[in-house]
């Protein structure tokens, strides 16, 4: 073969590979090529005889599957790491959706847009603007949190009234039914104002016995239950924490057994439960509580298997045992959560939702039911408490001033800025994107735990930052203070539904990897096929196209590092192009370390949390910037968004090479690690974070009245109405804009150099001088107003700071002393 003809095969091979063509239609393709070469004389017909045989023998099945495959087989059952039946459930309780695009190492950017714009019914948004507005005016932050440590009872009823427990129940029982999309609207506005009323509305919107009962409830079960719901005639909680089982739910102790026993004077088959559990979100005000447990069948009097599983089941309050009432006080945000408990408690079979026949069928259950619900609940509420946290932080930026000019155009102050802006620009992204997924009905259990972790923690940055820029004005407590108990909060949110460290070190990876790969779910099913037969067909085509993914990968990511992706097709040819082009090459990336992994490591890589939790961050990064690229195209590729748009891309970018970069030089293969290095990323980390002038364009947006402003807070509650700190803040903030002329107008006019304060003083001057007129002297004075009520911190008598409850106990002990004198 001449050395020409040598490298057309190779090129040929590789470009085969990197289309991830057939094998068949690669055999053609390379053999023709070879006719051809032994037709001109530069390849001989023994070449061309080798090639064949060779491509032959593995484009045919049968030959594979009774020399190669059957050896896979055996190697891949001794090295696969054991799968337990919870995590089983849980990997196929969920769907794969944009998050198996992105596992693919080609994403088809085209149908991410493709993806229909998520809108509002006129009934949602009549919603929206009608009793979720009226609710938000009814709070009283301070009332909530530190008197009644609980929201008003005119607030429970107007909740109950307008159906707020009732979001996600069908028409046909009396709910609202809307749209996943038109829920997060609603809790991200609710989340603005109050972290317990968000709460209090999410939670029985989420995983909870509404959610569980119309999916797997009798018909008796849900005609029953759900219109009492819908109407809040019953309000619900769920019971899965207990003390031994938090993030590792399926290990719960508590426990049923069947049995006979007495119900209502006849002797039935029931089930005796004992149970003991904490952190329950309204158990104290739940009149009907969804309990899990494992259930066991020592009798075997409904199934011939004693242990059975867990089981789901619905207890009324008044279950006779029951221990229910009292509250947990959760870093001072006063939702009702509380424990719940009952010891040897007899309860009839048709209890368990879904009667007798879902016996054992829980973990699926709930597994299915919190892939939809992480989508949803904790993620709005942290981009909507982020998206009042920008309005809020940028307006009074500009309004505080210290050393004579607004504490906003410090740097130090524009980067925390910066930071706000572009991750909630990201936040509300994702939210869209993912509500979206829910909404197509797809159940996706990976990217829930995406949204989950890096909504929640980008808000834990937010928030921390809002408090730099706000100091002491953030941390003095009281009804002038609109961050201090939504600081306090975010630990919460990044404690419950599955820990933030469980979900980045075991969660994302570890089921992405299982359900986004194209081929590893079909290798696990495979090997565990009782049949032989089937187990070895379904081996082999699953195996040899994880072979091919593999090379195709490797060939995909070398190609990424020598073009930087310049070469890629994208569906837009402006600011974003590169965008595109870097994230398909990073999803490449992913493939290739993904499968190096496990190929080397194989079970292992199960217990290296800390490996598998930087290949989700790549994952996690690349679909926080499908979302944001989803939201730029969707709301019109506007310029004026585009500062936004760039920053939370190339925030998402920079974080992917830190995660890229941290895999690499902590793999414990040392030449797997100098391959990868030399592949994937020989450079180094290449991809800056944003730059000072692209955040100084992002402060400007935050502390300026502008489309881009108002879209970033865009449903958020801002209505300038007495006892509404936010839209007090946004008329000062407008009135400030608009007073700044005038005082340069009036300081040049004087020649002097003064503070931005006492503008009420200098507007009764500069109008006695005929330098403004009487509605520009007005604006000052209501500025000054306004800048005074902004900048304003509370104190107390220290009376007032004493526990109402400690009060009260007091007077009693008083009240029997001096009944007993």
């Amino acid at each position: 073969m001449s050395f020409t003809y040598f490298m057309i095969t190779i090129i040929a091979i590789l470009f085969c590979v990197y289309k991830r063509w057939s094998m068949i239609k690669s055999v053609i393709i390379l053999t023709s090529i070879y006719l051809i070469g032994a037709l001109s004389g530069d390849v001989s017909l023994v070449a061309v005889l080798a090639v064949s045989l060779v491509a032959g023998f593995f484009g045919q099945t049968r030959y594979r599957q009774r020399f190669i495959t059957p050896s896979l087989l055996k190697f891949y059952k001794q090295v696969s790491p054991e799968m337990s039946n919870t995590e089983q459930e849980a990997i196929d309780a969920g769907t794969v959706w944009w998050d198996g695009e992105l596992f693919s190492g080609q994403p088809d950017w085209e149908k991410l847009h493709a993806i229909g714009k998520p809108t509002l019914t006129a009934e949602e948004q009549d919603f929206l603007d009608g009793p979720v507005e009226t609710v938000c005016l009814m709070v009283d932050e301070w009332q909530i949190n530190h008197k009644d440590a609980d929201l008003s009872p005119e607030i429970w009823q107007y909740l109950k009234d307008n159906k707020f427990f009732a979001m996600i129940i069908k028409r046909q029982f009396g709910g609202l039914e809307f749209s996943a999309y038109a829920q997060s609207r609603v809790l991200q506005k609710l989340s603005g104002v109050s972290a317990v009323l968000s709460t209090t509305v999410g939670v029985p919107n989420s995983l909870g016995p509404g959610e569980l009962l119309q999916h797997y409830g009798t018909p008796a079960q849900q005609e029953y239950y759900l219109p009492r719901l819908a109407v809040g005639e019953e309000i619900p909680c769920f019971a899965l924490t207990s003390p031994e089982a938090g993030s590792d739910a399926g290990s719960i102790t508590d426990k049923g057994i069947v049995c006979k026993g007495l119900w209502e004077g006849q002797e039935v088959t029931g089930i005796k439960l004992t149970f003991n559990k904490r952190y329950i979100t309204l158990a104290p005000v739940a009149t009907v509580i969804g309990l899990a447990f494992k259930l066991y069948d020592p009798e075997q009097l409904i199934s011939n298997e004693p242990d059975l599983g867990i089981t789901c089941a619905l207890l009324p309050r008044d279950t006779e045992g029951l221990n229910i009432g009292n509250r947990h006080f959760p870093l001072n945000v006063p939702f009702q959560n509380g424990p719940l408990s009952g010891e040897d408690i007899f309860v009839p079979l048709d209890y368990i939702i879904g009667g007798a026949e879902m016996a054992g069928k829980g973990w699926r259950m709930l597994m299915e039911c919190l892939s939809v619900g992480r989508c949803i609940t904790l993620p709005s509420a942290a981009a909507g408490g982020a998206k009042s946290v920008a309005l809020s932080t940028g307006a009074y930026a500009r309004i505080r001033r210290q050393f004579k000019m607004p504490i906003s155009k410090m740097e130090g102050v524009e980067e925390m800025l910066a930071r706000i802006g572009g991750s909630t620009y990201m936040m509300d992204a994702v939210t869209s994107l993912s509500t979206t997924a829910v909404d197509l009905g797809e159940k996706p259990s990976v990217i829930s735990a995406i949204c989950k972790y890096h909504l929640t923690e980008r808000m834990r940055t937010v928030i921390n930052d809002a408090m730099d820029v706000h100091g002491g004005k953030g941390i003095m407590l009281g009804p002038n203070n609109y961050l201090g108990r939504g600081y306090q909060a975010v630990p919460v949110s990044i404690t419950v539904e599955g820990a933030n460290i469980l979900t980045r070190n075991m969660m994302i990876f570890g089921q992405g990897a299982m359900r986004c790969h194209p081929f590893v779910l079909a290798e696990i099913k495979a090997a565990a096929n009782s049949d032989p037969d089937t187990a070895l067909i379904e081996f082999d085509k699953a195996v040899f196209g994880h072979i091919g993914f593999a090379l195709s990968s490797f060939v995909k990511s070398t190609w990424f590092t020598l073009t930087s992706g310049h070469f890629s097709q994208t569906p837009f040819t402006d600011s974003t192009k590169r965008y595109y082009q870097l994230l398909s090459g990073y999803s490449a990336n992913l493939a290739l370390m993904t499968d190096i992994s496990m190929g080397v490591l194989g079970g292992s890589l199960k217990r290296r949390e800390r490996l598998s939790a930087r290949l989700g961050d790549v994952l996690s990064q690349l679909y926080l910037a499908s979302a944001v690229l989803k939201r730029f195209n969707d709301e019109g590729r506007l310029s004026e968004h585009e500062p936004l748009m760039h920053w939370a891309m190339q925030d998402a970018l920079a974080q992917i090479e830190i995660a890229i970069d941290a895999f690499i030089n902590n793999f414990p293969v040392r030449s797997v690690k100098w391959m990868l290095r030399l592949i994937v990323q020989p450079l180094g980390k290449t991809r800056k974070a944003p730059n000072d002038k692209l955040e100084h364009a992002i402060a400007h947006i935050l502390q300026s009245p502008c489309e881009a402003r108002t879209l970033l807070g865009t449903g958020q509650f801002t209505r300038e109405v007495p006892g509404n700190l936010l839209g007090d803040l946004e008329r000062t903030l407008k009135n400030v804009v608009a007073a700044e002329p005038i005082f340069e107008r009036i300081c040049r006019t004087y020649n002097e150099k003064r503070a931005f304060t006492q503008l009420d003083v200098l507007a009764q001057r500069a109008l006695t001088d005929d330098i403004i007129n009487e509605t520009e002297a007005q604006l000052l004075i209501n500025t000054e107003a306004g800048r005074l009520r902004t900048i304003s911190v509370d104190d107390f008598a220290p009376e007032e700071l004493v526990a109402h409850y400690q009060i009260e106990e007091h007077q009693s002990v008083n009240t029997i002393s001096n009944q007993a004198s």
